[in-house]
């Protein structure tokens, strides 16, 4: 699945693919990863302190942190088999402080059961799509070389690109533009897209690429980018379900956040980042009603936010690290539990 500064939310992937060997350091460098630290330093230095990095991508901030933190155990979640590999050899020299599962993120819940955990004292999401999936052409993510329309980040899922280019209606398929993408031709796009598909089924990116600049007026190529970011991530969010597993895994994740937990959420497409302050807003309010004067036993606020609004990346990281050019970072701490303790 996804990870670090090596993330990218799929509407600035105007650079070639790279080559696929090397070690996962060598791939990419994590976003935010001094401001990602500080955040959840208080939590990552408790005694037995336990964190899940549920999107681990080739282990980057998570090697920083087991780094950083000689007494913390590290629970890291990807649906990428191939980004497991890599971080599981970067992580190696931990080897006694990690668990490594091959999950999604809404598996939140039955991951810690079954490791034995009832609570975990921090959490980070960095969403979107990794260096690792977007250099390798064959996996479909980058439309600056041709390659199968693949765009799963589970190689093992069942549905790719190319069949919700094949198969949905005009009226999901445009939503999935418009929605996902925020394309303002999605309609348009839709409809070519099923004009061709009945001459010949989709297959591979160069095809849907001509079609795409074909299809986005010359006026906005010249202001928009290229014609085919927003196309691009609109299908990779549909195929992988991003935001529906976003929608699950938020939830469970701040339930299980100790007292004193902390949660970082790192996102790259502005409906991610709704998602997310939505998630946080909802736990940071008093369920005191508003007409009362006093604060009521036991309902006030749960979590506190550690920033203001949502932090992007400076302009050195952006101007050094492209991908980090649309992060929005927001972080939250557990200030009570659902029985009334409070941090101390």
């Amino acid at each position: 699945m996804s990870k670090n500064g090596t993330r990218e939310g799929g509407t600035a992937v105007a650079d070639e693919p790279h080559e696929t060997g090397g070690s996962a350091r060598d791939k990419h460098v994590p976003v935010l990863l001094e401001r990602t630290l500080e955040l959840l330093a208080p939590a990552l230095s408790r005694d037995g302190a336990v964190v899940v990095d549920a999107t681990l991508g080739m282990g980057g901030h998570s090697e920083a942190m087991l780094t950083a933190h000689p007494g913390l155990t590290l629970v890291g979640l990807d649906r990428d088999p191939d980004a497991l590999r890599l971080a599981g050899e970067r992580l190696a020299p931990f080897a006694d402080r990690i668990h490594l599962v091959h999950a999604v993120y809404d598996e939140w819940e039955r991951v810690l059961d079954e490791l034995g955990l009832s609570a975990v004292d921090a959490a980070l999401f960095d969403l979107g799509v990794s260096s690792l999936q977007l250099d390798e052409a064959d996996r479909g993510f980058a439309y600056a070389r041709d390659a199968p329309l693949d765009m799963r980040m589970d190689p093992g899922a069942p549905r790719t690109a190319a069949d919700v280019l094949n198969t949905y209606a005009h009226e999901d398929l445009a939503r999935v533009l418009r929605v996902y993408g925020e394309e303002k031709f999605a309609g348009k796009i839709a409809s070519a897209i099923l004009r061709e598909r009945d001459k010949e089924p989709f297959s591979n990116s160069a095809r849907l690429v001509e079609l795409l600049y074909n299809a986005v007026p010359a006026a906005s190529r010249r202001t928009g980018g290229h014609p085919a970011k927003r196309t691009f991530q609109a299908l990779r969010i549909e195929v992988n379900a991003e935001l529906d597993v976003l929608e699950r895994a938020l939830p469970a994740a701040v339930e299980s956040l100790a007292v004193g937990g902390r949660i970082a959420v790192m996102s790259y497409h502005s409906l991610e980042d709704k998602i997310t302050k939505r998630v946080l807003a909802d736990r940071v309010k008093s369920r005191t009603p508003v007409d009362l004067p006093v604060e009521l036993p036991g309902h006030g606020p749960e979590f506190r936010l550690l920033t203001r609004g949502s932090e992007q990346a400076g302009e050195d990281e952006r101007e050094t690290n492209p991908r980090a050019a649309s992060v929005r970072l927001r972080a939250a701490e557990r200030i009570r539990g659902g029985n009334g303790e409070e941090a101390t």
